[in-house]
């Protein structure tokens, strides 16, 4: 329950904002250098308790660099990062984290329950075995060799290892890469079960139709740098694009199209400023019909927004 104050002036009882949740990790103005190349730039991020959170960013944007600091295989060239208040360095603190990273490598002469029970004895408490298996459908698989897995079995089997420790907080670097639709869903109930039992997730995604599944905070990354940071609505409008879609036999030259896309005989256009464009319709004397304007999806805003970095370096 919020806490009361009572205002001095009207002696009204109004409720205080609600508590800022606890920050589980953070970077401050961090950069990351590998030689020559620049895969961190400044970059300021705080992750929260309870929030499950998308980075987006195209290749080499600095998502798994960003990951790696967190979790400590990787310290910054500058500035700091902190895990639970503390350093990422420190094992104590690391206990609390579990983590998926793009590829694993699992010995493939042992079995699924050796797997799993090896890893939870690196714990100081873990989940029930049976239990997390049946989390990623994986139930009564544990005498099953590694090297005798599907390459979806494998991967599953990989992001339930994040889980095996009652981790606070959880790192998945693209979890569902080379999975089908089907063994996708069954991870993203396996995460979203665990969100809803309190905890914190950090996941990364070439798939854009699964952060904005999954995640409840989207994080855009481009050059190093966060480029923009909110909800699917806040990134949308972020980017400041309307999808105007029509359907007309020819188009000439518009102001203010980003993108232009032909579908049988529906046209969609990108723009910043759908009026403009409509106006500009109607003075050519364009003919057209079934005219539709909406927001951009996800995927449009990410590649609006990510287009725009270079000219922004």
């Amino acid at each position: 329950m919020a806490e009361q104050t009572t205002d001095p002036l009207t002696g009204l009882t109004e409720p205080t904002s609600e508590p800022v949740a606890e920050v589980l990790a953070r970077a401050v103005g961090v950069t990351r250098r590998y030689g020559d190349v620049l895969a961190l730039n400044g970059l300021s991020l705080d992750i929260h308790a309870g929030e499950l959170v998308g980075l987006l960013g195209p290749n080499g944007a600095g998502k798994s660099t960003l990951i790696n600091l967190f979790v400590g295989l990787r310290r910054p060239s500058a500035g700091r990062v902190e895990l639970f208040g503390g350093s990422p360095a420190d094992p104590r603190l690391r206990r609390g984290i579990g983590v998926t990273p793009q590829e694993t490598g699992l010995p493939s002469t042992l079995r699924i329950g050796e797997v799993v029970d090896f890893v939870a004895a690196h714990y100081p408490r873990s989940v029930a075995r049976g239990a997390l298996l049946e989390q990623f459908a994986l139930s009564g698989m544990e005498r099953r060799q590694i090297g005798g897995l599907s390459g979806g079995q494998k991967r599953r089997l990989a992001v339930a290892l994040a889980f095996v420790g009652a981790p606070r907080l959880v790192f998945l670097d693209e979890p569902t890469t080379g999975l089908d639709v089907e063994a996708r869903r069954a991870l993203w109930d396996g995460i979203r079960h665990f969100h809803a039992d309190g905890g914190t997730v950090v996941l990364t995604s070439h798939y854009l139709e699964e952060v904005e599944a999954l995640a409840e905070r989207v994080v855009v990354i481009g050059e190093g740098r966060v480029l923009a940071d909110g909800t699917t609505a806040d990134v949308r409008g972020i980017a400041g694009v309307r999808r105007v879609t029509l359907t007309a036999d020819a188009l000439p030259d518009l102001p203010g199209v980003l993108s232009t896309e032909r579908e049988g005989a529906r046209t969609h256009l990108l723009t910043a400023d759908a009026d403009t464009l409509v106006r500009a319709l109607v003075r050519a004397e364009i003919p057209f019909s079934d005219l539709e304007i909406r927001a951009t999806s996800l995927e449009e805003a990410f590649l609006t927004l990510t287009a725009r970095e270079p000219q922004a370096a």
